[in-house]
């Protein structure tokens, strides 16, 4: 059985999404995915009836927007996240529109060609939560490799 990994991240906006102070966030969109759907490793992307998922309302809190997508492996979506200069240059301005959240983000192994939902998401999330870091629910300070693959290094945001 081979494993592709999947990944939720979500952020809650400090002022309403439609906010002229979100504009750039909003308007960067569909640059950066894009340039996410053409890595290596990158397999599928979760999209709301646009080209993201800001439509999509998962959580309670209309302000609270997600992320959802897999990859091959983890040094791929690291690759991405943390060394591709147009996702880091959103990155660094985070600040700028989302709040500080305790648990943000949460990844996970799947079977090959599955396609996580949202409420498969919002549980992995919940049991990190709870639970911190397992073989069911990770983050990269902590990750844990496929089932029966070698382990894997942890890795730090240094982009903070």
């Amino acid at each position: 059985m081979s494993y592709q990994l999947a990944q939720l991240n979500i952020a809650r906006f400090r002022l309403p999404q439609e906010d002229p102070i979100n504009a750039d966030f909003v308007n960067n969109l569909d640059r950066v995915n894009a340039i996410g759907e053409s890595q290596p490793g990158f397999v599928w992307r979760f999209t709301g009836s646009g080209n993201d998922a800001l439509d999509i309302q998962v959580f309670e809190d209309p302000n609270i927007v997600v992320n959802m997508s897999v990859w091959s492996d983890i040094e791929s979506l690291v690759a991405f996240v943390y060394r591709n200069e147009a996702h880091l240059e959103i990155m660094r301005r985070r600040k700028e529109w989302f709040d500080k959240m305790e648990f943000y983000m949460v990844m996970w192994w799947i079977d090959s060609g599955h396609q996580p939902t949202l409420e498969e998401a919002k549980y992995r999330l919940d049991l990190f939560s709870k639970n911190g870091s397992s073989e069911e629910a990770f983050t990269f300070k902590k990750p844990f490799s496929a089932p029966g693959e070698a382990s894997v290094e942890p890795f730090v945001d240094k982009c903070a």
